[in-house]
Protein backbone atom coordinates (compact mmCIF):
# COMPACT_ATOMS: atom_id res chain seq x y z
CA UNK A 1 0.00 0.00 0.00
CA UNK A 2 2.88 2.36 0.78
CA UNK A 3 4.42 1.86 -2.66
CA UNK A 4 1.07 2.65 -4.29
CA UNK A 5 0.66 5.87 -2.31
CA UNK A 6 4.20 6.91 -3.15
CA UNK A 7 3.43 6.39 -6.83
CA UNK A 8 -0.11 7.81 -6.88
CA UNK A 9 -1.79 9.38 -3.85
CA UNK A 10 -5.17 10.02 -5.49
CA UNK A 11 -7.13 7.69 -3.18
CA UNK A 12 -5.79 9.57 -0.14
CA UNK A 13 -6.54 12.99 -1.64
CA UNK A 14 -10.27 12.31 -1.83
CA UNK A 15 -12.43 13.27 1.17
CA UNK A 16 -12.97 10.48 3.75
CA UNK A 17 -16.51 9.91 2.44
CA UNK A 18 -18.11 9.78 -1.01
CA UNK A 19 -17.48 13.13 -2.64
CA UNK A 20 -15.02 15.48 -4.32
CA UNK A 21 -11.96 17.36 -3.09
CA UNK A 22 -13.16 20.76 -4.24
CA UNK A 23 -10.10 22.46 -2.78
CA UNK A 24 -7.79 20.61 -5.18
CA UNK A 25 -9.81 21.83 -8.12
CA UNK A 26 -10.22 25.38 -6.82
CA UNK A 27 -6.52 25.76 -6.10
CA UNK A 28 -5.09 23.87 -9.08
CA UNK A 29 -2.31 25.56 -10.99
CA UNK A 30 -3.49 27.55 -14.02
CA UNK A 31 -1.18 28.29 -16.90
CA UNK A 32 -1.29 31.30 -19.14
CA UNK A 33 -1.83 30.60 -22.82
CA UNK A 34 1.41 32.41 -23.57
CA UNK A 35 3.29 29.99 -21.32
CA UNK A 36 4.90 27.23 -23.33
CA UNK A 37 3.97 24.27 -21.16
CA UNK A 38 5.91 21.05 -21.45
CA UNK A 39 2.91 19.14 -22.79
CA UNK A 40 -0.68 19.75 -23.84
CA UNK A 41 -2.82 16.61 -23.57
CA UNK A 42 -6.06 16.32 -25.54
CA UNK A 43 -8.53 14.20 -23.58
CA UNK A 44 -8.88 13.23 -19.91
CA UNK A 45 -9.91 9.60 -20.23
CA UNK A 46 -7.95 6.44 -19.50
CA UNK A 47 -4.88 7.39 -21.53
CA UNK A 48 -4.78 11.16 -21.13
CA UNK A 49 -5.31 11.17 -17.36
CA UNK A 50 -2.69 8.50 -16.73
CA UNK A 51 -0.14 10.38 -18.84
CA UNK A 52 -1.02 13.66 -17.09
CA UNK A 53 -0.59 12.18 -13.61
CA UNK A 54 2.72 10.52 -14.38
CA UNK A 55 4.26 13.58 -16.05
CA UNK A 56 2.99 16.04 -13.43
CA UNK A 57 4.48 13.90 -10.67
CA UNK A 58 7.81 14.01 -12.56
CA UNK A 59 7.71 17.81 -12.57
CA UNK A 60 6.46 18.48 -16.09
CA UNK A 61 4.26 21.50 -16.70
CA UNK A 62 1.16 19.90 -18.16
CA UNK A 63 -2.34 20.95 -19.24
CA UNK A 64 -5.03 18.42 -20.14
CA UNK A 65 -8.07 19.48 -22.16
CA UNK A 66 -11.47 17.82 -22.23
CA UNK A 67 -14.48 18.76 -24.31
CA UNK A 68 -16.81 17.82 -21.48
CA UNK A 69 -17.27 18.91 -17.85
CA UNK A 70 -15.13 18.39 -14.80
CA UNK A 71 -17.62 16.04 -13.19
CA UNK A 72 -18.76 16.35 -9.58
CA UNK A 73 -20.28 12.93 -8.75
CA UNK A 74 -22.45 14.34 -5.93
CA UNK A 75 -23.93 17.04 -8.12
CA UNK A 76 -23.83 15.63 -11.65
CA UNK A 77 -24.57 11.91 -11.41
CA UNK A 78 -27.84 10.20 -10.60
CA UNK A 79 -28.79 6.59 -9.94
CA UNK A 80 -31.06 6.51 -12.94
CA UNK A 81 -30.64 5.27 -16.51
CA UNK A 82 -32.65 8.01 -18.18
CA UNK A 83 -30.85 10.71 -16.20
CA UNK A 84 -27.35 9.60 -17.20
CA UNK A 85 -27.19 10.25 -20.94
CA UNK A 86 -25.13 13.39 -20.36
CA UNK A 87 -22.19 11.09 -19.55
CA UNK A 88 -21.96 9.98 -23.18
CA UNK A 89 -20.56 11.70 -26.25
CA UNK A 90 -23.71 12.86 -28.02
CA UNK A 91 -22.20 15.31 -30.53
CA UNK A 92 -23.22 14.43 -34.11
CA UNK A 93 -21.42 11.66 -35.98
CA UNK A 94 -22.20 9.75 -39.16
CA UNK A 95 -22.19 5.93 -39.24
CA UNK A 96 -21.98 3.85 -42.40
CA UNK A 97 -21.00 0.46 -43.79
CA UNK A 98 -22.81 -2.86 -44.12
CA UNK A 99 -22.79 -3.27 -40.32
CA UNK A 100 -22.93 0.30 -38.95
CA UNK A 101 -21.98 0.74 -35.31
CA UNK A 102 -24.19 2.88 -33.05
CA UNK A 103 -22.10 5.35 -31.08
CA UNK A 104 -23.00 6.47 -27.58
CA UNK A 105 -23.58 4.88 -24.22
CA UNK A 106 -21.54 1.70 -24.69
CA UNK A 107 -18.48 3.15 -26.40
CA UNK A 108 -18.18 6.95 -26.10
CA UNK A 109 -17.65 9.22 -23.11
CA UNK A 110 -17.39 12.91 -22.45
CA UNK A 111 -16.01 14.81 -19.50
CA UNK A 112 -13.03 14.30 -17.22
CA UNK A 113 -12.66 10.56 -16.67
CA UNK A 114 -13.81 9.71 -20.19
CA UNK A 115 -15.61 6.47 -20.95
CA UNK A 116 -14.35 4.94 -17.71
CA UNK A 117 -16.85 7.10 -15.83
CA UNK A 118 -19.56 4.84 -17.24
CA UNK A 119 -17.63 1.64 -17.99
CA UNK A 120 -18.68 -1.52 -16.18
CA UNK A 121 -15.40 -1.91 -14.31
CA UNK A 122 -13.94 -5.04 -15.92
CA UNK A 123 -10.16 -4.74 -16.18
CA UNK A 124 -8.58 -7.91 -17.58
CA UNK A 125 -5.13 -7.87 -19.16
CA UNK A 126 -4.50 -8.70 -22.80
CA UNK A 127 -2.91 -12.11 -23.38
CA UNK A 128 0.66 -12.53 -24.63
CA UNK A 129 -0.82 -13.96 -27.86
CA UNK A 130 -2.60 -10.66 -28.54
CA UNK A 131 0.70 -9.05 -29.41
CA UNK A 132 1.47 -11.35 -32.35
CA UNK A 133 -1.79 -12.60 -33.84
CA UNK A 134 -0.51 -12.30 -37.41
CA UNK A 135 2.51 -14.49 -36.69
CA UNK A 136 0.66 -16.88 -34.39
CA UNK A 137 -2.75 -17.13 -36.05
CA UNK A 138 -2.39 -15.66 -39.51
CA UNK A 139 -4.89 -12.85 -38.85
CA UNK A 140 -4.84 -9.33 -37.49
CA UNK A 141 -1.48 -7.67 -36.90
CA UNK A 142 1.66 -7.99 -34.82
CA UNK A 143 2.32 -5.23 -32.30
CA UNK A 144 5.73 -3.50 -32.33
CA UNK A 145 6.09 -4.47 -28.66
CA UNK A 146 5.52 -7.58 -26.53
CA UNK A 147 3.37 -8.40 -23.53
CA UNK A 148 6.54 -8.35 -21.42
CA UNK A 149 6.98 -4.66 -22.29
CA UNK A 150 3.65 -3.91 -20.60
CA UNK A 151 3.63 -6.39 -17.74
CA UNK A 152 5.08 -4.14 -15.03
CA UNK A 153 2.75 -1.31 -16.08
CA UNK A 154 -0.24 -3.67 -15.88
CA UNK A 155 0.81 -4.54 -12.34
CA UNK A 156 1.19 -0.87 -11.32
CA UNK A 157 -2.17 0.21 -12.70
CA UNK A 158 -3.93 -2.81 -11.16
CA UNK A 159 -2.68 -1.68 -7.76
CA UNK A 160 -3.67 1.95 -8.32
CA UNK A 161 -7.26 1.33 -9.45
CA UNK A 162 -7.28 -1.16 -7.53
CA UNK A 163 -8.39 -4.41 -9.19
CA UNK A 164 -10.09 -7.18 -7.20
CA UNK A 165 -10.41 -10.76 -8.36
CA UNK A 166 -9.52 -14.40 -8.02
CA UNK A 167 -6.18 -15.79 -9.20
CA UNK A 168 -6.32 -15.56 -12.99
CA UNK A 169 -5.37 -18.74 -14.90
CA UNK A 170 -5.51 -17.44 -18.49
CA UNK A 171 -3.00 -15.60 -20.64
CA UNK A 172 -0.11 -14.81 -18.30
CA UNK A 173 -1.45 -16.33 -15.04
CA UNK A 174 -1.37 -13.81 -12.20
CA UNK A 175 -3.07 -12.81 -8.97
CA UNK A 176 -4.58 -9.61 -7.58
CA UNK A 177 -3.85 -7.70 -4.39
CA UNK A 178 -7.55 -7.45 -3.52
CA UNK A 179 -9.67 -10.55 -3.00
CA UNK A 180 -12.76 -11.09 -5.17
CA UNK A 181 -16.10 -9.52 -4.39
CA UNK A 182 -19.05 -11.65 -3.26
CA UNK A 183 -21.32 -12.47 -6.17
CA UNK A 184 -25.00 -11.78 -6.64
CA UNK A 185 -27.72 -13.91 -8.20
CA UNK A 186 -26.43 -13.21 -11.71
CA UNK A 187 -22.92 -14.31 -10.80
CA UNK A 188 -24.23 -17.41 -9.06
CA UNK A 189 -26.14 -18.36 -12.23
CA UNK A 190 -22.94 -18.04 -14.30
CA UNK A 191 -20.90 -20.11 -11.85
CA UNK A 192 -23.57 -22.80 -11.61
CA UNK A 193 -24.05 -23.04 -15.37
CA UNK A 194 -20.32 -23.03 -16.09
CA UNK A 195 -19.76 -25.86 -13.61
CA UNK A 196 -22.54 -27.88 -15.25
CA UNK A 197 -20.95 -27.44 -18.70
CA UNK A 198 -17.34 -28.02 -17.64
CA UNK A 199 -16.31 -24.40 -18.19
CA UNK A 200 -13.87 -22.67 -15.87
CA UNK A 201 -15.15 -19.33 -14.57
CA UNK A 202 -13.60 -16.90 -12.11
CA UNK A 203 -14.80 -13.96 -10.05
CA UNK A 204 -13.38 -10.65 -11.29
CA UNK A 205 -11.23 -8.88 -12.27
CA UNK A 206 -12.99 -5.61 -11.51
CA UNK A 207 -11.64 -2.14 -10.77
CA UNK A 208 -13.98 -1.75 -7.82
CA UNK A 209 -12.64 -1.30 -4.30
CA UNK A 210 -13.23 -4.38 -2.16
CA UNK A 211 -12.72 -2.83 1.25
CA UNK A 212 -11.58 0.72 1.92
CA UNK A 213 -8.78 1.94 -0.34
CA UNK A 214 -7.25 5.18 0.91
CA UNK A 215 -10.30 7.36 1.54
CA UNK A 216 -12.37 5.52 -1.04
CA UNK A 217 -15.18 3.41 0.46
CA UNK A 218 -16.15 -0.18 -0.18
CA UNK A 219 -18.56 -0.96 -3.01
CA UNK A 220 -22.15 -1.02 -1.70
CA UNK A 221 -23.48 -3.18 -4.58
CA UNK A 222 -26.09 -0.69 -5.73
CA UNK A 223 -25.73 -1.70 -9.40
CA UNK A 224 -25.40 1.74 -11.02
CA UNK A 225 -21.80 1.39 -12.25
CA UNK A 226 -22.78 2.41 -15.79
CA UNK A 227 -24.31 5.65 -14.53
CA UNK A 228 -21.16 6.88 -12.78
CA UNK A 229 -20.28 5.62 -9.31
CA UNK A 230 -21.46 8.21 -6.78
CA UNK A 231 -19.79 6.19 -4.02
CA UNK A 232 -16.26 6.48 -5.56
CA UNK A 233 -15.77 2.72 -5.16
CA UNK A 234 -15.52 2.05 -8.90
CA UNK A 235 -12.35 3.29 -10.54
CA UNK A 236 -12.25 6.01 -13.16
CA UNK A 237 -9.41 8.45 -13.88
CA UNK A 238 -11.57 11.19 -12.32
CA UNK A 239 -10.78 9.70 -8.91
CA UNK A 240 -7.81 7.39 -9.55
CA UNK A 241 -5.34 9.71 -11.33
CA UNK A 242 -6.66 13.26 -11.68
CA UNK A 243 -6.42 14.20 -7.95
CA UNK A 244 -2.75 13.26 -7.81
CA UNK A 245 -2.09 15.12 -11.06
CA UNK A 246 -3.66 18.29 -9.62
CA UNK A 247 -1.70 17.91 -6.39
CA UNK A 248 1.50 17.88 -8.43
CA UNK A 249 0.80 21.02 -10.41
CA UNK A 250 -1.16 19.84 -13.44
CA UNK A 251 -4.06 21.81 -14.89
CA UNK A 252 -7.28 20.27 -16.20
CA UNK A 253 -9.03 22.60 -18.61
CA UNK A 254 -12.56 21.18 -18.92
CA UNK A 255 -15.33 22.29 -21.31
CA UNK A 256 -12.57 22.94 -23.85
CA UNK A 257 -13.01 21.47 -27.32
CA UNK A 258 -9.65 21.09 -29.09
CA UNK A 259 -10.23 21.86 -32.76
CA UNK A 260 -6.78 21.69 -34.31
CA UNK A 261 -3.15 20.93 -33.48
CA UNK A 262 -0.76 23.80 -34.04
CA UNK A 263 2.15 23.07 -36.38
CA UNK A 264 5.33 24.87 -37.47
CA UNK A 265 6.12 23.95 -41.07
CA UNK A 266 9.71 25.18 -40.74
CA UNK A 267 10.61 22.95 -37.79
CA UNK A 268 8.17 20.16 -38.55
CA UNK A 269 6.99 20.15 -34.93
CA UNK A 270 3.71 20.59 -33.11
CA UNK A 271 3.42 23.95 -31.33
CA UNK A 272 0.32 23.52 -29.16
CA UNK A 273 -3.43 23.20 -29.49
CA UNK A 274 -6.26 25.41 -30.75
CA UNK A 275 -9.42 25.05 -28.70
CA UNK A 276 -12.83 26.61 -28.09
CA UNK A 277 -14.03 27.40 -24.58
CA UNK A 278 -17.19 29.31 -23.83
CA UNK A 279 -17.59 30.10 -27.53
CA UNK A 280 -14.17 31.78 -27.67
CA UNK A 281 -11.20 30.45 -29.66
CA UNK A 282 -7.88 30.05 -27.84
CA UNK A 283 -4.40 28.66 -28.45
CA UNK A 284 -2.21 27.01 -25.82
CA UNK A 285 1.50 26.87 -26.59
CA UNK A 286 3.23 23.61 -25.74
CA UNK A 287 6.63 22.00 -26.25
CA UNK A 288 4.91 18.68 -26.88
CA UNK A 289 1.37 17.50 -27.69
CA UNK A 290 -0.29 14.21 -26.76
CA UNK A 291 -3.64 13.25 -28.28
CA UNK A 292 -5.91 11.01 -26.22
CA UNK A 293 -9.35 11.64 -27.70
CA UNK A 294 -10.05 7.93 -28.35
CA UNK A 295 -10.77 6.08 -31.56
CA UNK A 296 -13.27 8.44 -33.19
CA UNK A 297 -12.14 11.89 -32.05
CA UNK A 298 -8.39 11.27 -32.32
CA UNK A 299 -8.48 10.47 -36.07
CA UNK A 300 -11.00 13.27 -36.55
CA UNK A 301 -8.69 15.79 -34.86
CA UNK A 302 -5.71 14.69 -36.97
CA UNK A 303 -7.76 14.91 -40.17
CA UNK A 304 -9.12 18.34 -39.17
CA UNK A 305 -5.55 19.50 -38.54
CA UNK A 306 -4.63 19.31 -42.24
CA UNK A 307 -2.15 21.94 -43.42
CA UNK A 308 0.27 22.57 -46.29
CA UNK A 309 2.65 19.89 -45.01
CA UNK A 310 -0.17 17.40 -44.38
CA UNK A 311 -2.87 18.21 -46.96
CA UNK A 312 -4.75 14.92 -46.28
CA UNK A 313 -4.61 15.27 -42.52
CA UNK A 314 -1.87 15.48 -39.92
CA UNK A 315 0.37 12.38 -39.75
CA UNK A 316 -1.48 10.94 -42.75
CA UNK A 317 1.29 10.65 -45.34
CA UNK A 318 0.44 7.00 -45.98
CA UNK A 319 -3.35 7.16 -45.56
CA UNK A 320 -3.26 5.35 -42.21
CA UNK A 321 -5.14 7.86 -40.03
CA UNK A 322 -8.60 6.54 -39.25
CA UNK A 323 -7.99 3.04 -40.64
CA UNK A 324 -8.23 -0.32 -38.85
CA UNK A 325 -10.82 0.91 -36.39
CA UNK A 326 -12.27 -2.02 -34.49
CA UNK A 327 -15.22 -2.80 -32.27
CA UNK A 328 -15.78 -5.93 -30.25
CA UNK A 329 -18.79 -8.03 -31.00
CA UNK A 330 -20.74 -7.91 -27.75
CA UNK A 331 -23.83 -10.13 -27.93
CA UNK A 332 -25.83 -10.45 -24.74
CA UNK A 333 -27.75 -13.63 -23.98
CA UNK A 334 -30.35 -13.69 -21.22
CA UNK A 335 -32.06 -16.64 -19.57
CA UNK A 336 -35.28 -16.80 -17.57
CA UNK A 337 -35.37 -18.76 -14.32
CA UNK A 338 -38.28 -19.93 -12.20
CA UNK A 339 -36.68 -18.39 -9.13
CA UNK A 340 -35.86 -14.69 -8.82
CA UNK A 341 -32.33 -13.69 -9.87
CA UNK A 342 -32.47 -9.91 -9.37
CA UNK A 343 -29.44 -9.31 -11.57
CA UNK A 344 -29.48 -5.56 -10.86
CA UNK A 345 -28.51 -6.00 -7.19
CA UNK A 346 -24.73 -5.81 -7.72
CA UNK A 347 -22.23 -4.30 -10.14
CA UNK A 348 -22.80 -5.63 -13.67
CA UNK A 349 -19.32 -7.20 -13.82
CA UNK A 350 -18.80 -10.11 -11.47
CA UNK A 351 -17.86 -13.42 -13.09
CA UNK A 352 -15.92 -14.09 -16.27
CA UNK A 353 -14.33 -16.81 -18.36
CA UNK A 354 -11.52 -16.55 -20.89
CA UNK A 355 -11.57 -20.26 -21.72
CA UNK A 356 -12.51 -19.43 -25.33
CA UNK A 357 -10.12 -16.49 -25.76
CA UNK A 358 -7.43 -18.17 -27.89
CA UNK A 359 -7.64 -19.69 -31.37
CA UNK A 360 -9.05 -23.23 -31.25
CA UNK A 361 -7.60 -25.26 -34.16
CA UNK A 362 -10.77 -27.40 -34.22
CA UNK A 363 -12.95 -24.37 -35.01
CA UNK A 364 -13.47 -22.72 -38.42
CA UNK A 365 -12.65 -19.25 -37.07
CA UNK A 366 -9.52 -17.58 -35.70
CA UNK A 367 -9.09 -15.99 -32.27
CA UNK A 368 -11.96 -16.10 -29.81
CA UNK A 369 -14.15 -14.49 -27.18
CA UNK A 370 -14.60 -13.98 -23.45
CA UNK A 371 -17.85 -14.14 -21.47
CA UNK A 372 -18.81 -11.94 -18.53
CA UNK A 373 -21.84 -11.23 -16.42
CA UNK A 374 -23.77 -8.15 -17.49
CA UNK A 375 -26.87 -6.82 -15.79
CA UNK A 376 -28.95 -4.51 -17.98
CA UNK A 377 -31.17 -2.17 -15.98
CA UNK A 378 -34.88 -1.89 -16.85
CA UNK A 379 -34.70 0.61 -19.74
CA UNK A 380 -31.92 -1.31 -21.45
CA UNK A 381 -33.71 -4.56 -20.70
CA UNK A 382 -36.86 -3.19 -22.36
CA UNK A 383 -34.81 -2.36 -25.44
CA UNK A 384 -33.45 -5.93 -25.50
CA UNK A 385 -36.93 -7.42 -25.22
CA UNK A 386 -38.46 -5.09 -27.80
CA UNK A 387 -35.67 -5.93 -30.27
CA UNK A 388 -36.91 -9.52 -30.19
CA UNK A 389 -40.29 -8.37 -31.50
CA UNK A 390 -42.14 -8.31 -28.18
CA UNK A 391 -44.61 -5.42 -27.98
CA UNK A 392 -47.71 -4.36 -26.08
CA UNK A 393 -49.03 -6.88 -23.61
CA UNK A 394 -46.20 -9.29 -24.46
CA UNK A 395 -43.58 -6.63 -23.67
CA UNK A 396 -45.30 -5.81 -20.36
CA UNK A 397 -45.25 -9.50 -19.42
CA UNK A 398 -41.51 -9.72 -20.04
CA UNK A 399 -40.90 -6.53 -18.08
CA UNK A 400 -42.90 -7.81 -15.11
CA UNK A 401 -40.63 -10.88 -15.20
CA UNK A 402 -37.45 -8.75 -15.08
CA UNK A 403 -36.35 -10.07 -11.69
CA UNK A 404 -36.36 -13.66 -13.03
CA UNK A 405 -33.82 -13.03 -15.79
CA UNK A 406 -30.04 -13.48 -15.81
CA UNK A 407 -27.86 -11.96 -18.51
CA UNK A 408 -24.38 -12.76 -19.84
CA UNK A 409 -22.33 -10.83 -22.36
CA UNK A 410 -19.52 -11.86 -24.69
CA UNK A 411 -16.64 -9.87 -26.11
CA UNK A 412 -15.66 -11.23 -29.53
CA UNK A 413 -12.34 -10.29 -31.11
CA UNK A 414 -13.37 -8.76 -34.41
CA UNK A 415 -10.45 -8.44 -36.79
CA UNK A 416 -8.78 -5.20 -37.96
CA UNK A 417 -9.65 -4.29 -41.55
CA UNK A 418 -8.29 -1.30 -43.46
CA UNK A 419 -11.73 -0.40 -44.85
CA UNK A 420 -13.20 0.01 -41.35
CA UNK A 421 -12.27 3.60 -40.81
CA UNK A 422 -13.01 7.15 -39.75
CA UNK A 423 -13.11 9.89 -42.36
CA UNK A 424 -14.57 13.39 -42.34
CA UNK A 425 -18.24 13.84 -43.21
CA UNK A 426 -19.79 16.76 -45.08
CA UNK A 427 -21.81 17.63 -41.98
CA UNK A 428 -20.40 20.20 -39.55
CA UNK A 429 -20.68 20.37 -35.76
CA UNK A 430 -21.60 23.43 -33.70
CA UNK A 431 -17.98 24.63 -33.96
CA UNK A 432 -18.08 24.50 -37.75
CA UNK A 433 -15.83 21.42 -37.92
CA UNK A 434 -16.51 18.40 -40.14
CA UNK A 435 -17.83 15.57 -37.97
CA UNK A 436 -16.49 12.03 -38.01
CA UNK A 437 -17.89 9.44 -40.41
CA UNK A 438 -17.34 5.89 -39.19
CA UNK A 439 -17.77 3.11 -41.75
CA UNK A 440 -17.84 -0.44 -40.47
CA UNK A 441 -18.47 -3.88 -41.98
CA UNK A 442 -17.99 -7.30 -40.44
CA UNK A 443 -16.07 -10.13 -42.07
CA UNK A 444 -17.07 -13.80 -42.04
CA UNK A 445 -14.72 -14.57 -39.14
CA UNK A 446 -16.51 -11.90 -37.08
CA UNK A 447 -19.90 -13.44 -37.78
CA UNK A 448 -18.73 -16.93 -36.85
CA UNK A 449 -17.40 -15.63 -33.53
CA UNK A 450 -20.77 -14.03 -32.74
CA UNK A 451 -22.58 -17.31 -33.35
CA UNK A 452 -20.05 -19.32 -31.31
CA UNK A 453 -20.26 -16.94 -28.35
CA UNK A 454 -24.05 -17.03 -28.37
CA UNK A 455 -24.00 -20.83 -28.40
CA UNK A 456 -21.72 -21.01 -25.35
CA UNK A 457 -23.76 -18.45 -23.39
CA UNK A 458 -26.92 -20.42 -24.11
CA UNK A 459 -25.18 -23.58 -22.88
CA UNK A 460 -24.19 -21.88 -19.62
CA UNK A 461 -27.66 -20.49 -18.96
CA UNK A 462 -29.49 -23.71 -19.79
CA UNK A 463 -26.92 -25.60 -17.73
CA UNK A 464 -27.93 -23.40 -14.81
CA UNK A 465 -31.61 -24.19 -15.38
CA UNK A 466 -32.87 -21.44 -17.69
CA UNK A 467 -36.32 -22.11 -19.14
CA UNK A 468 -35.97 -19.65 -22.04
CA UNK A 469 -33.13 -17.66 -23.64
CA UNK A 470 -32.90 -14.63 -25.89
CA UNK A 471 -29.90 -12.93 -27.53
CA UNK A 472 -29.29 -9.35 -28.63
CA UNK A 473 -26.37 -8.83 -31.02
CA UNK A 474 -24.56 -5.60 -30.32
CA UNK A 475 -21.12 -3.96 -30.20
CA UNK A 476 -18.83 -2.62 -27.48
CA UNK A 477 -15.45 -0.89 -27.10
CA UNK A 478 -13.73 1.07 -29.84
CA UNK A 479 -10.01 0.68 -30.52
CA UNK A 480 -7.72 1.45 -33.45
CA UNK A 481 -7.82 4.32 -35.90
CA UNK A 482 -4.25 5.52 -35.32
CA UNK A 483 -2.49 2.24 -34.74
CA UNK A 484 1.08 1.62 -33.69
CA UNK A 485 3.36 -0.24 -36.08
CA UNK A 486 6.99 -0.95 -36.82
CA UNK A 487 6.89 1.13 -40.01
CA UNK A 488 5.23 4.43 -40.93
CA UNK A 489 3.62 2.84 -43.98
CA UNK A 490 1.63 0.51 -41.71
CA UNK A 491 0.63 2.80 -38.86
CA UNK A 492 0.54 6.26 -37.32
CA UNK A 493 2.75 5.87 -34.22
CA UNK A 494 5.70 3.74 -33.15
CA UNK A 495 5.92 1.42 -30.15
CA UNK A 496 6.28 4.36 -27.74
CA UNK A 497 3.17 6.16 -29.01
CA UNK A 498 5.24 8.80 -30.85
CA UNK A 499 3.97 9.73 -34.29
CA UNK A 500 6.20 8.78 -37.19
CA UNK A 501 5.60 12.14 -38.89
CA UNK A 502 5.99 14.66 -36.04
CA UNK A 503 8.66 13.96 -33.41
CA UNK A 504 6.94 15.84 -30.55
CA UNK A 505 3.42 14.51 -31.14
CA UNK A 506 2.26 11.44 -29.19
CA UNK A 507 -0.98 9.47 -29.12
CA UNK A 508 -1.88 7.75 -25.85
CA UNK A 509 -5.35 6.30 -26.16
CA UNK A 510 -7.06 3.20 -27.49
CA UNK A 511 -6.71 4.34 -31.09
CA UNK A 512 -3.12 3.06 -31.16
CA UNK A 513 -4.04 -0.60 -30.47
CA UNK A 514 -3.28 -2.79 -33.52
CA UNK A 515 -5.59 -5.58 -32.29
CA UNK A 516 -8.17 -5.72 -29.53
CA UNK A 517 -8.22 -9.20 -28.04
CA UNK A 518 -11.34 -10.33 -26.21
CA UNK A 519 -10.56 -8.15 -23.20
CA UNK A 520 -12.01 -4.84 -22.10
CA UNK A 521 -9.39 -2.29 -23.25
CA UNK A 522 -9.24 0.25 -20.38
CA UNK A 523 -6.42 -1.41 -18.42
CA UNK A 524 -4.27 -1.82 -21.53
CA UNK A 525 -4.82 1.80 -22.55
CA UNK A 526 -3.71 2.99 -19.10
CA UNK A 527 -0.70 0.66 -19.11
CA UNK A 528 0.39 1.92 -22.54
CA UNK A 529 0.05 5.55 -21.39
CA UNK A 530 2.07 4.81 -18.25
CA UNK A 531 4.76 3.21 -20.43
CA UNK A 532 4.87 6.26 -22.71
CA UNK A 533 5.17 8.51 -19.67
CA UNK A 534 8.05 6.43 -18.33
CA UNK A 535 9.85 6.71 -21.66
CA UNK A 536 9.39 10.49 -21.75
CA UNK A 537 10.42 10.96 -18.13
CA UNK A 538 13.57 8.94 -18.69
CA UNK A 539 14.47 11.08 -21.69
CA UNK A 540 14.03 8.42 -24.32
CA UNK A 541 11.36 10.42 -26.20
CA UNK A 542 11.93 13.48 -28.36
Amino acid sequence: MTSVRERNSSAWLLPPRPGTNHGLRRDMRRFDEQDEVDIAIVGCGAGGSTLLQRLARAGWTAVAFDAGPFWDPDRDWVSDEAGSHHLYWTEPRVIDGSDPVPLGSNNSGRGVGGSMVHFAGYTPRFHPSDFHTLTGDGVGADWPLEYSDLKSFYEDIEEELPVAGQDWPWGDPHSYTYSPHPVSGNGEVFLRGALARGITAKVGPVAIANGRFGNRPHCIYRGFCLQGCKVNAKASPLITHIPDALAHGAEVRADSMVTRIGFDEHTGRATGVHYVRGGVEHFQRARMVAVAGYSIETPRLLLNSANARFPEGMCNDFDQVGRYLMVQGAPQTAGRFAEEVRMYKAPPPEVSTEQFYETDPSKPYKRGFSIQTVSPLPITWAEHVASQGHWGEDLRRYMSDYTHWSCLGALCEFLPRAENRVTLADEKDRHGLPVAKFSYSQCENDRMLLDAAQSVMEEILTGAGAEETMTVKRYAHLVGGARMASDEKDGVVDSTGRSFAIPNLYITDGSILPTQGSANPALTIMALAARTASILINGEGH
